[in-house]
């Protein structure tokens, strides 16, 4: 990686026009599918399904506050990782909640539904996973990013398992076995999140004008080319 961008004076942090074109497109695909699932969640009465579709619109947050802080200072994008890594601490208690309430009183989830919008749903991420993996490292807020997608991947094929789970044993059990192993993944998330952003935060960090000054006479094709870069 070239100089450009301040890259040499740490992690990527987002900083490429490549990066950002990305961001909208994968906030888009978030937040449809939150629609799309929590709809179909509460339908087929799959604690699955509308833990994952929490998951999409934490992500479509996410990727918002990921994009409304590139550029400043490294306090404020650790800070804004710390704002994510608390929602995302929250959303994983609430679904660990609600699924222990719905232990006590549920039907059997309708496997056909959570199989149809299962698939759909890894479709989704599956394509987010494909546009960045090339910035799975980064800053905390470029990390955040990361997880979040990961996240959905992995939530996505555990609630194909679910579905299959249902149709087999006709018990809602696999569908809530899977809810709680999404909210344990949240938790975990949310404090790798937490670590890192504590950690850039103490550490301080230059503000945007300084960066700037050190990369004026890099452009936003400089910026893009260290991008292209990276992912070669």
């Amino acid at each position: 990686m070239s100089a450009c961008c301040g890259q040499d004076h740490g992690p990527f942090d987002g900083m490429s026009n490549a990066y950002k074109k990305r961001l909208w497109i994968v906030i888009t695909l978030n937040a449809a599918m939150f629609v799309v699932e929590m709809a179909a969640g509460h339908a087929a009465r799959s604690q699955a399904l509308q833990a994952d579709a929490l998951d999409f619109f934490a992500d479509a947050l996410t990727y918002g506050i990921s994009m409304a802080v590139i550029g400043t200072s490294l306090r404020t994008r650790s800070m804004a990782a710390a704002a994510k890594g608390t929602s995302l601490f929250l959303m994983g208690l609430w679904v660990f909640g609600s699924t222990i309430w719905r232990v006590f009183g549920t039907g059997v989830p309708e496997a056909p539904v959570m199989g149809i919008i299962g698939l759909l749903a890894l479709a989704a991420n599956l394509a987010t996973v494909l546009l960045l993996v090339s910035y799975k490292d980064g800053d905390a807020n470029v990390r955040s990013v990361w997880l979040c997608s990961r996240n959905d991947a992995i939530g996505n094929v555990v609630v194909m398992i679910a579905a299959l789970g249902v149709w087999g044993a006709h018990s809602a059990w696999p569908d809530l076995a899977v809810a709680f192993v999404m909210a344990g993944l949240f938790l975990t998330s949310a404090l790798q999140i937490l670590t890192q952003s504590w950690r850039e935060y103490r550490a301080g960090g230059e503000m945007p004008g300084e960066q700037n000054a050190a990369d004026a006479h890099c452009g936003d094709g400089c910026c893009d080319h260290a991008a292209s870069e990276r992912q070669s």
